[in-house]
């Protein structure tokens, strides 16, 4: 979603790093071009204001105008700047009660029988005991398809039978989860528009019913301001505590995740970065403001594959490793793993400087290929490669889809990978891993 915009901002700052000083014209050129890559991701035009004007005040500093690196001291303002316009620091879930009330409100086509879902995820995850609620009446087969998803994330679904009054469902599942000991309770409401004024009272009657800790607004990114207007009225009329954010992982501009906090004051809480259900991750400012920068999101990478790596997997592959026995069949397995961890392009995107890759020259499919070769091998292949002749290579290929060629390609690249592995397990220098690294492929780009 912020590609283009950080193709703007890298520009800005490389003809800052030109200069061996600044001066006001610098910073006031620099500020300019910042100003119309705002304004071209679609960020609200009072957010730009202000929010150039505070790097402009800072950034004229003479603390920066006489820095060794003034170019750098100018991006770390903007970075800083950045940061807290999506809102300082991350904010998570006040789930106060028992149970704790969370009431899912939006417009309709938002995402909130799914983002339901992906919470109540989450929070299981967390080790809590969440009941998913359906509160949409209204919407033909809303409920139906809340209980495919509670199904689909493992997760306790309210029973609402022939009742069809949202708050008399609210009232019957608090007292539920009180009986069963559900200590969350997420309440997916209908979809609505602020200036229904017979559903928005609907909402007002559910909120005083049920005292929610945390009352979420689940706005579509790609809507771009219309999501942060709408986020600001429903705030007036209800009283939002935080803004989930959903298709992230879009090509729409990013205004509305850059202008939202600023205009309604809440903060976000959640993004939606994907179709999967575990595709909700907790919002950090200070991550998104580098990943914006071309600065990679480390953390979130490293959180990303503690939670889908298997350990267990993992320590025996370094085991294997370690005793140069690293097989097809443990390629596969790792393969597996990768898939698990989502679009190599999204995963790139948070490695530092690797957000310069064009998305077109990353091979999505790359893994898929190789995937569909070594599901196509006898076990006994997997784990003895030395028996692939060129029959074998043939009926491999014929199984897979692909060709011979591919085929001679992934065992070069296995082997190369095996040496490599060898190499990291005796132990080596920076200098002849660089050396090494050199010689490799790209294994996944086109």
């Amino acid at each position: 979603m912020f590609d283009n915009l950080q193709d703007k901002m890298d520009r800005v700052f490389k003809t800052l790093r030109g200069e061996a000083t600044l001066n006001e014209w610098h910073i006031d050129n620099a500020l300019k071009e910042i100003r119309v890559a705002l304004l071209e991701a679609d960020v609200h035009f009072k957010t730009v204001k202000e929010f150039t004007n505070r790097v402009r005040e800072k950034a004229n500093g003479e603390d920066v105008l006489t820095a060794f690196s003034p170019a750098q001291q100018v991006t770390k303002i903007v970075r800083d700047e950045l940061q807290q316009l999506l809102g300082g620091n991350e904010v998570g879930l006040a789930l106060v009660g028992s149970p704790a009330v969370v009431m899912m409100v939006g417009l309709q086509g938002s995402g909130k029988t799914t983002t339901s879902g992906k919470l109540a995820l989450q929070l299981k995850s967390r080790g809590r005991r969440p009941l998913l609620v359906p509160c949409d009446v209204y919407r033909p087969a809303a409920i139906d398809q809340l209980r495919i998803v509670a199904n689909n994330v493992k997760v306790p679904f309210f029973e609402i039978g022939d009742n069809r009054d949202p708050i008399d469902i609210a009232r019957k599942a608090l007292a539920e989860a009180k009986t069963l000991l559900y200590d969350t309770v997420i309440l997916d409401t209908a979809g609505r528009l602020h200036i229904d004024d017979e559903l928005m009272q609907e909402l007002k009657t559910i909120r005083d019913d049920a005292r929610p800790s945390e009352i979420l607004f689940v706005a579509d990114a790609m809507t771009g301001q219309d999501a942060v207007k709408s986020a600001k009225e429903f705030d007036d009329r209800l009283g939002v505590t935080g803004i989930v954010l959903t298709k992230l992982d879009g090509d729409a501009r990013g205004g509305a995740a850059l202008s939202i906090k600023s205009v309604v004051n809440r903060p976000i809480k959640f993004v939606g970065v994907g179709e999967k259900y575990a595709d909700l991750d907790v919002f950090y400012p200070d991550r998104m403001a580098q990943r914006i920068l071309g600065m990679g999101d480390v953390l979130s990478l490293i959180e990303k594959v503690e939670a889908e790596v298997d350990k267990k997997e993992a320590a025996r592959l370094a085991e294997r490793v370690a005793k140069d026995k690293f097989t097809l069949e443990d390629l596969r397995s790792q393969l597996q793993q990768v898939k698990k961890m989502g679009p190599l392009s999204q995963l790139v995107s948070m490695i530092p400087g690797a957000g310069k890759i064009n998305e077109e020259d990353i091979d999505e499919k790359a893994i898929h290929r190789m995937q569909a070769i070594l599901d196509s091998m006898t076990r006994k292949e997997r784990e003895f490669p030395q028996l692939i002749n060129g029959s074998r290579k043939k009926r491999i290929a014929k199984g897979s889809g692909t060709s011979v060629q591919e085929i001679n390609r992934l065992l070069k690249q296995y082997l190369q990978m095996k040496k490599m592995m060898r190499t990291f397990s005796k132990g080596f220098g920076a200098r002849k891993f660089g050396k090494m690294m050199k010689g490799l492929p790209p294994e996944f780009m086109q």
